[in-house]
């Protein structure tokens, strides 16, 4: 299908001058105090107030043991949801720490750790990039959040979120990649394919999910969208150091995340790329409104407690390498096995599409990709699980899409998966291709013409020359 324009007139397609090399930098420590330091990272000034509802204490296992027929009973309407997101992420604990170096070994301080956080407790990162453990030739960073502690069921500590790139800053653009649910970034072809358009790759797992879960942390679990603002602004932050330009990756629910922070801070990107995001739920309009009533009204009480649902693996077995797929990925951060959907989480999913649903306004061009079909398998060997998206209902998406801001490209691409980025060769490099004309047209095209716009107002408001002298 060819893209579906949503806004004003596309730019005609050209290239912007790529500009020098910008050379590699070292991540201050939070001792040092220059004004381009963007450690320690404070939340944006510009920032929308975050969602005042909120989530009541969490219920004991005993209170979740007795919960009635009828509350099970409306949570079954969840159980479409519970077979398509089969949930992310082993917990890995303390002994990756150490082999990465962010936990010293004996009584002396890792050698890329800073001697001790700041004393307002704002986010800092740790040290300098260190060879990430999971992908050979990517470096990581990890960032601390001393103001976000852990739940109580989830013991002493604070959260934490990774940032991983593809080796040193060599661009004066860079993109930025928010993975979904079920997810961290191991996509390593898809950083190659921002690379080859001239782009610096990076990715952040954020808290409670692949590099950043630890010890007892609730996998995935958030009481609101907002609650990833905090690392993100410091991605962003530190990225921009050495870039002029960013664009914001994301996928699923990271792609439902990056439409809200995006919306929430106008000026620091220069686009969107949106990988088959969850602004809608899927099924029927019935189990829509079940789920949303259950939610709200069960998130308030026992926000954290496991709702029991039904498990379904079809997604993620024909993607992996070892069953019926062809990408290689660590099942302990990428699961078959389901992650507990909590009802806290639920209700911040459902109060983010809300929003989407009232219109965002985001200043920047969007592009979105999805499969052109969802389809509900019966069965492991349903020839549907590999070509349409069965995690997501499409058509609610692409239909919900243009209330993301006021320059939306939407594309749907038959045969693709959930995940576009890891469908067929064919589709996946339509996918990129798709990237490719849409960061010419509309973001080093926009770029150019803004450039010729000032360069012609310059020259304008330029004082005539002085008269030459006569004798």
């Amino acid at each position: 299908m060819s893209p579906t324009e949503v806004g004003p007139a596309g730019l005609a397609e050209s290239d912007a001058t790529a500009g020098p090399a910008v050379p590699d930098s070292t991540v201050p420590t939070p001792a040092e105090s220059d004004e381009t330091n963007p450690v320690p990272v404070e939340s944006d000034a510009t920032a929308a107030p975050a969602e005042t509802d909120s989530v009541g204490p969490d219920a004991t296992a005993a209170s979740a043991a007795t919960e009635s027929d009828s509350t099970a009973s409306a949570w079954a309407a969840l159980a479409p949801i519970s077979r398509r997101l089969s949930g992310p992420i082993a917990l890995i604990g303390r002994w990756r720490s150490i082999l990465r170096g962010d936990i010293a070994r004996g009584d002396e301080p890792a050698p890329d750790q800073p001697a001790a956080p700041p004393e307002d407790e704002s986010g800092w990162w740790s040290g300098s990039w260190a060879p990430d453990f999971y992908l050979d030739g990517y470096e990581d960073l990890t960032f601390h959040m001393p103001a976000r502690p852990h739940l109580p069921e989830e013991g002493e500590g604070y959260l934490t979120a990774t940032l991983v790139r593809a080796g040193p800053d060599r661009q004066p653009r860079a993109v930025l990649y928010i993975h979904g649910w079920n997810e961290y970034f191991f996509q390593d072809h898809l950083a190659r394919a921002w690379t080859e358009l001239g782009y610096d790759f990076y990715a952040l797992d954020l808290h409670r999910y692949g590099r950043s879960l630890h010890g007892d942390e609730l996998p995935g679990y958030a009481e609101s969208v907002t609650d990833y603002f905090e690392e993100i602004d410091a991605a962003i932050a530190l990225i921009s150091v050495n870039h002029r330009f960013v664009v914001l990756n994301g996928h699923s629910n990271g792609g439902l995340i990056s439409a809200l922070w995006t919306s929430a801070r106008p000026g620091k990107l220069v686009g969107l790329v949106l990988n088959a995001p969850w602004l809608a739920l899927g099924g029927s309009p019935i189990s829509r409104a079940l789920t949303q009533a259950a939610g709200k009204a069960l998130s308030g009480r026992v926000a954290t407690w496991e709702i029991p649902l039904a498990e379904d693996d079809s997604y993620i077995r024909s993607l992996h390498r070892d069953l019926a797929g062809e990408w290689s990925f660590d099942l302990a951060l990428k699961r078959l096995a389901s992650i507990p959907v909590r009802p806290g989480w639920v209700k911040a999913v459902i109060r983010a599409q809300d929003r989407v649903k009232e219109g965002l306004d985001i200043d920047v061009p969007v592009l979105v990709v999805m499969s052109a079909r969802s389809a509900t398998p019966k069965q492991r060997d349903d020839p549907a699980i590999t070509t349409t998206d069965i995690v997501l209902d499409v058509d609610q998406v692409a239909r919900r899409a243009p209330q993301l801001g006021w320059h939306v490209t939407l594309v749907r691409l038959e045969g693709a998966l959930h995940d576009v980025a890891l469908s067929a060769l064919p589709v996946r490099q339509r996918y990129f291709d798709e990237i490719r004309r849409w960061d010419l047209a509309y973001i080093r095209g926009r770029q150019t013409q803004q450039a010729a716009l000032a360069a012609a107002d310059d020259s304008q408001t330029a004082p005539p020359p002085a008269a030459a002298p006569t004798d």
